[in-house]
């Protein structure tokens, strides 16, 4: 990444609301926008964990506690950030967990769970934040969705269901706001080293029947702890670039692993839509 600053380079810092600062991706793309002369607007549900990020920057820098779950919270945090910064130009709603366990193994608050954070901490904080974009006619909201987000796996599919939400509702609320001067862009990401298979990740209790399938989708992820061959440095690099591009994409995959696994995916969906189209082309009227 370049030593100039924004300002260098001829423009004004860019104002960043970042969820889930404490550890990560949204860690990692914090220290990177403040390197490059941004403003950072970080927040996690424990400020104790992010209190350091103001150290040497402490003008362009407002650490917030924020629980995404909460939705009176989000609009009093984004409240916060345009009181301190005056605007807000990226939003990148960061905050998540990762759940592990075949459908029938999660419990009920598991899965309540993984929907009131990855989906509607999504909502909650998205919404909060688009007045302020409206107003200002102009934005970018970063979404931080998967290689889940497009092909679930065994023991995945709940994880899988909060991604694709997150995937089906951005691309249409892209549409939304773009005559507003308000971009889009999904981050799918593979493995990245990240606390997202270790500390980040929850499991549900098995049940001895889908052993076979799910425990080695368990296994992987407890030995890949560590060991992701993703850097979630080069990875805020790029999503800083995205975010700067005049034609900034829709999705953006990151790492090799994303890009074989998604290309994959949509082959096949190419394929199996080819395969069918006599069936389903024969359920018009005529």
């Amino acid at each position: 990444m370049s030593s100039q600053s924004p300002t260098d380079r001829g423009r004004a810092p860019r104002v960043w609301f970042i969820t889930g600062a404490s550890t990560g991706f949204g860690r990692a793309l914090t220290e990177a926008v403040l390197a490059a002369g941004d403003c950072a607007a970080a927040t996690a549900r424990d400020p104790d964990a992010i209190g350091d990020l103001g150290r040497g920057a402490t003008t362009r820098v407002r650490t917030i506690e924020l629980d995404v779950t909460d939705r009176a919270r989000a609009r009093e945090a984004v409240e916060e950030a345009v009181e301190t910064f005056g605007r807000i130009d990226v939003l990148v709603n960061n905050a998540g967990f990762g759940l592990l366990g075949a459908l029938e193994e999660l419990s009920e608050e598991q899965l309540r769970s993984q929907f009131e954070t990855n989906v509607f901490g999504v909502l909650n904080v998205t919404r909060a934040v688009l007045p302020q974009l409206r107003r200002q006619r102009s934005g970018h909201i970063v979404q931080m969705s998967s290689v889940g987000g497009v092909r679930a796996n065994p023991g995945h599919s709940i994880y899988a269901a909060t991604k694709f939400a997150v995937e089906g509702m951005s691309e249409g609320l892209a549409q939304e706001v773009s005559h507003l001067g308000i971009r889009v862009t999904l981050v799918e990401p593979g493995p990245f080293r990240t606390d997202f298979a270790g500390r980040s990740m929850t499991y549900a209790e098995p049940i001895d029947d889908y052993a076979e399938i799910v425990d080695p989708m368990r296994e992987r992820f407890r030995k890949m702890d560590g060991t992701q061959a993703g850097d979630p440095k080069l990875a805020a690099a790029a999503i800083i670039k995205a975010v700067g591009d005049p034609d900034p994409p829709l999705r953006l995959a990151l790492g090799r692993h994303a890009l074989t696994t998604i290309r994959s995916q949509l082959e096949g969906r190419l394929r199996e839509l080819d395969t069918w189209e006599t069936v389903g082309a024969g359920t018009d009227y005529t």
